[in-house]
């Protein structure tokens, strides 16, 4: 698994997402995702959304990936 591919499967299902993945051991991934579908929810319900773009990789080809989640408004807060 590299970084691309992650980015690809976490855009394809929210499509709307700007998303950074890093991790260079091919097993270790850190990603910052972005995106308008995260307004209303919680951390929880967000990290539920991404994990299901990840589907069954999540555990087999991807160890472990540390995320956060923004909608637009909070990460040009961050800034």
């Amino acid at each position: 698994m590299n970084p691309n591919t992650i980015k690809e499967l976490i855009q394809a299902g929210l499509p709307d997402a700007d998303v950074v993945v890093e991790g260079e051991d091919g097993t270790h991934f850190q990603a910052r995702i972005i995106s308008n579908s995260f307004a209303g929810m919680n951390m929880v319900q967000q990290h539920q959304m991404v994990y299901k773009t990840l589907g069954d990789k999540m555990g087999t080809d991807i160890h472990a990936l540390s995320f956060q989640t923004y909608t637009p408004d909070e990460w040009e807060s961050q800034k």
